[in-house]
């Protein structure tokens, strides 16, 4: 059953070019260190400055392997802290998780 990390934060309007920049940074270094897709989405209507992060895990147990990795990584953790603390709005990040639907297996009929 997949996993779904789906993060949004608000970019700093006077940081807009250098917030982009980093999230292409994080994005890169996340393929090339932990072979994982990371979608990088922008706003298509809705608050301007709203992005998110989307990244998809084979499963929960994955995810936490992955982001224990991650957090024991001193170049990742100088990537994605410089990123928050410097180019989003204090306070805005939000993180969902999500999962898939398993897919629907026959059901026998009842018996009357």
């Amino acid at each position: 059953m997949s996993i779904y990390l789906y993060q949004t934060f608000e970019l700093k309007q006077d940081k807009f070019k250098e917030a982009i920049d980093n999230l292409r940074k994080i994005q890169a270094f996340r393929k090339e260190q932990y072979n994982q897709h990371v979608e990088i989405l922008t706003p298509v209507a809705g608050k301007d400055h709203t992005y998110a992060l989307l990244t998809i895990f084979e499963g929960l147990a994955e995810m936490e392997l992955q982001d224990k990795k991650m957090f024991e990584d001193e170049e990742y953790l100088t990537l994605i802290s410089d990123f928050f603390l410097m180019n989003t709005v204090q306070g805005s990040l939000e993180t969902m998780i999500y999962r898939t639907i398993s897919k629907e297996t026959k059901q026998q009929p009842k018996e009357k």
